[in-house]
């Protein structure tokens, strides 16, 4: 474990190297210039770690905590891509497809990468405010009271980035559903509280048309949940912490996140559940998935992997996860990990996409 730990932090760090490196190469400037753009480069990445702990973004002015956010966190992204590229043009000099000279005080190089970044996440940002529609569909042999319209999402991370005019689209994409019923698998705040207050987001919450039933995330503890589960009280959302809701003649399972170690099993929640009602169990984080079928769910929804958000961390997580992403069934039991409709950090999806689940429940 420890070596995994060390991994962790190394990597990056030889990331940032190899980038500044190649990027002092491949510049065709004089080295006063080289040196402020790499200095602009080591400004973005500092943001980016200061935003965990050197300073406090709440104390900030909004405009300079949002930019901030957003300057810290989408500049790790843009060097994940900066050293894709970067290997690839080692990789074309080492077989030959490309001259030592265009990697070197480079004019074509230089100009042909700041073109590819900028078309890469401008398409990365646009795919990401395109929010696809998901269609689902859940039968089932036990009773219902009606067919059931759902509409489900995770993962909104509201906050510096998806602030209020953000969460208000959403809305009325969920609200053009006309749903039963909109049940949310973790993740709605980002990790702080001050720009869901300062913004009044709990308020556009109350603009949703039908009952909203949501369980904790990981974010969620990072916000801290005392002030999670006051702003959930206060946007009119039913938070399940280890509990079961019976409404609409469907159970609803809402687990504590993975977070917290003495949450509650499965087990322990479905023992006095009525089983011959359609049981839907919320789970933010998507381990352990047996565990629903051993107890006679029926569906579950877990959201946390955002799918890598880029590629190719999507197949890292392909590879870490039994289900990263989409459908699975196992028995009897169905399943769905989405994507989220939001995102943590940069708002770019390349590989991947943000979308809301619209599910018909029916006999």
């Amino acid at each position: 474990m420890k070596y995994w730990i060390l991994l962790f932090f190394l990597l990056p760090l030889v990331g940032i190297a190899y980038s500044f490196w190649r990027t002092w190469q491949i510049l065709p400037l004089a080295i006063p210039l080289k040196i402020a753009v790499l200095a602009v480069m080591a400004l973005c990445i500092f943001i980016f770690f200061a935003n965990f702990g050197i300073w406090n973004i709440d104390r900030m002015p909004m405009p300079v905590a949002t930019a901030a956010y957003e300057v810290g966190n989408s500049s790790i992204f843009l060097l994940l891509y900066l050293v894709i590229i970067f290997l690839l043009l080692d990789v074309g000099k080492w077989v030959h497809l490309l001259s030592a000279d265009a990697l070197h005080a480079s004019l074509k190089g230089t100009t042909a990468i700041i073109v590819l970044m900028a078309g890469l996440f401008t398409y990365g940002y646009f795919h990401y405010i395109n929010k696809v529609r998901q269609p689902i569909t859940l039968s089932t042999k036990k009773p219902l009271e009606q067919p059931l319209k759902i509409v489900m999402l995770s993962d909104l991370h509201i906050g510096y980035h998806n602030q209020v005019t953000e969460l208000d689209r959403w809305i009325a994409l969920i609200n053009c559903e006309k749903p039963d019923l909109i049940l949310i698998g973790g993740d709605i705040i980002d990790g702080h509280i001050r720009p869901l207050e300062d913004q009044k987001m709990a308020q556009s919450f109350h603009r949703l048309t039908a009952p909203m039933v949501a369980c904790l995330g990981n974010h969620e503890y990072y916000t801290g949940t005392p002030k999670a589960q006051k702003f959930y009280q206060e946007a009119g959302i039913t938070l399940l912490v280890d509990s079961v809701l019976q409404l609409k003649g469907i159970n609803v399972i809402g687990r504590d996140d993975r977070s917290n170690p003495q949450r509650k099993s499965l087990e322990q929640l479905m023992a006095g559940v009525d089983k011959s009602k359609y049981t839907i169990v919320l789970d933010h984080q998507p381990y352990h998935l047996g565990e629903a079928e051993h107890c006679g769910a029926d569906f579950q929804l877990s959201g946390h992997t955002h799918y890598g958000q880029l590629w190719p961390i999507s197949w890292i997580e392909d590879a870490m996860y039994e289900d990263a992403f989409g459908p699975l069934q196992k028995g009897k039991t169905q399943y769905y990990v989405t994507s989220g409709i939001g995102i943590w950090g940069g708002k770019f999806r390349i590989g991947t996409h943000s979308e809301y689940l619209v599910a018909t429940l029916k006999n």
